[in-house]
């Protein structure tokens, strides 16, 4: 085999596949060896020693780092103890995966030490960027070979659903901003309904049957498979002063809402407005889908017992999209269910290029959903895979998660959806674009309904003044184990 053949065979193995089947990501996600895994050596491979795992505990906890350092400095043999092969760190949503979350939490801690395993209702991940992390960063500093080094080769694994996998993603990118390099990778065990992350880094779709012997062998690719990147996506929402958006937790108000400048308005700008954004990794959708998806959402909060795990959500999401109007659209009696094209107006940017062009949305698109990923709604492939002649004719490239491209596409109603989520047939293809700009003005209804990986709310609309909606690629990406 020459070099370039060889060269080409590495990229392929690295190159992260869209599956056909949540089963099989699943199997794949989680397959077993023959080999059996000692207990033993797995722990020796990932426990940090003990006077580093009290630290930072202690850093945390006490929210003071210079306190724990002098503690652990006074306790320990000046940092001659030889860091773990592979130091790990995982956060558990212990209320996600039904009644696992809390037997997984103690499986665990069984096998990596219990200061090690953080569950997310009591530890949040930026408390250990703040805390954590600068505890180890300042015993390095102060001469600790084995801090330095287990600060260096650290990774993190997040058990829970794509929530949280975003949720302990930003709060890492904040060492980007800070300059505190290098940032951990991360590796998933999927613990959610739809585990589109999971998925796309090859850590399966669902939670194993056998996980007790599953979770071992993932600990263990995970601190040996390979890093791989992924894009991140700003989000801004500007919107008429007074107004009021319950956010989720991803989307904060800010007082800095520089909107690009230079773009024409059809409606008109308040003089003040109030400004949200966040982050996202997976997608960002606005219409039909959304407003689904926020039903859900408060029918779960205020039905808990409704929704005990993966499977029973869907069932029930399934149930829930039939009765809002996603099949049968009683545009007489409610204009709002009609097409984006009466409120939406829709800028692109294309990669290297600095102006502005305006899509049309087309009449029939009652949803508009901008892409990162390979997966959308638990493992299924709306965009498809085009040929290479179609791509070209559309001016279109391959997709991939960290192009700087959003793959942006329509889906007209709720059968039309539904023959996408089963693949007969793919998404309406509207757009590739390195930024996009959605204008939101008001036509016969009050409110429409946004969402980013999930996390819906409902946007209010004014009759006077637009609100605007900017994505644009956050200049950092984010690192992911590759667990293909």
């Amino acid at each position: 085999m020459d070099s370039s053949t060889a060269s080409t065979t590495e990229k392929s193995k690295a190159k992260i596949v869209a599956s056909k089947s949540s089963g099989i990501q699943s199997s794949r996600g989680f397959r077993l060896s023959g080999i059996r895994i000692n207990k033993e050596d797995l722990n020796r491979k990932l426990s940090v020693p003990k006077y580093l795992r009290h630290a930072i505990r202690d850093s945390i906890k006490s929210k003071d780092v210079s306190a724990a350092v002098d503690r652990c400095r006074e306790g320990n043999n000046g940092g001659s103890e030889a860091a773990p092969e592979g130091p790990m760190v995982v956060f558990v949503n212990s209320k996600s995966g039904g009644r696992h979350g809390p037997q997984l939490k103690e499986r665990l801690q069984q096998l990596m030490g219990e200061e090690q395993v953080f569950d997310l209702s009591d530890v949040k991940p930026d408390e250990f960027v703040n805390y954590g992390l600068v505890c180890l960063e300042k015993l390095a500093g102060l001469g600790d070979y084995c801090a330095k080094e287990t600060r260096d080769k650290l990774r993190i694994m997040v058990a829970g659903g794509d929530g949280t996998v975003g949720w302990v993603l930003g709060s890492l990118a904040e060492l980007h901003t800070q300059g505190r390099e290098p940032v951990p990778p991360v590796a998933v065990l999927p613990l959610g309904t739809g585990n589109d992350l999971s998925r796309s880094f090859g850590w399966g779709g669902s939670f194993p049957i056998f996980w007790k012997s599953a979770v071992k062998r993932t600990l263990l690719r995970a601190i040996t498979d390979p890093v791989c990147h992924l894009d991140s996506w700003h989000l801004l929402v500007s919107m008429p002063s007074g107004e009021v958006v319950d956010p989720p937790h991803s989307l904060k108000p800010t007082e800095e809402c520089s909107l690009e400048q230079g773009l024409t308005i059809e409606g008109e700008l308040p003089e003040k407005a109030n400004c949200y954004e966040g982050v996202f990794y997976n997608y960002f959708s606005v219409g039909m889908d959304a407003q689904v998806a926020y039903g859900f959402h408060h029918l779960r909060n205020e039905k808990p017992y409704l929704a005990q795990g993966p499977i029973s959500n869907k069932l029930i999401y399934s149930g829930y999209s039939c009765t809002q109007g996603w099949f049968v659209t009683p545009c007489i009696s409610d204009p709002s269910l009609r097409g984006l094209e009466n409120i939406l107006r829709m800028h692109v940017r294309k990669v290297n290029c600095s102006e502005w062009e305006q899509i049309p949305v087309p009449k029939s698109v009652r949803a508009i959903v901008a892409l990162n990923l390979h997966n959308y709604g638990s493992g299924r492939n709306p965009w498809g895979n085009p040929k290479r002649k179609y791509l070209e004719k559309k001016g279109f490239v391959e997709a991939h998660v960290d192009d700087g491209l959003l793959e942006i596409f329509g889906l007209k109603h709720g059968w039309h959806a539904s023959f996408v989520m089963v693949e007969l047939i793919s998404a309406k293809h509207i757009a590739q674009a390195a930024a996009i700009r959605f204008e939101v003005r008001s036509g016969e209804g009050k409110d429409t309904y946004m969402q980013m990986d999930g996390e819906p709310w409902k946007q209010p609309m004014s009759k006077e003044y637009s609100s605007i909606v900017e994505i644009k690629r956050v200049p950092f990406q984010s690192l992911m184990v590759n667990g293909e």
